[in-house]
């Protein structure tokens, strides 16, 4: 993992997040998006001691939550549900 991967992936996503409206715009998609950044969250997760792993998952967690929140399934992307829920998220209406 790169040297402040954790710090670089919260920050994208708190970008993402501090947009305005209910939707996320597509742009953040982009990559290395959100996505990208949820990826390299769940990698970390892999790897961290019990303490720290604790809390990013808290974290994690919360992210889950607004990203869940501020997208929709997207039926026509089955095929990336091999990767992780995030990526089968329809990025706008």
């Amino acid at each position: 993992m790169r040297p402040n991967a954790v710090c670089h992936a919260l920050s994208r996503i708190e970008s993402a997040f501090r947009q305005p409206g209910r939707y996320l715009d597509v742009s953040v998609f982009w990559s290395p998006g959100i996505n990208d950044a949820r990826d390299d969250l769940e990698w970390a997760m892999l790897h961290l001691p019990p303490g720290a792993k604790r809390d990013l998952g808290r974290l994690i967690t919360r992210i889950d939550d607004e990203l869940e929140r501020r997208t929709l399934p997207e039926p026509n992307n089955i095929q990336l549900a091999t990767f992780s829920w995030w990526w089968t998220r329809m990025r706008e209406r």
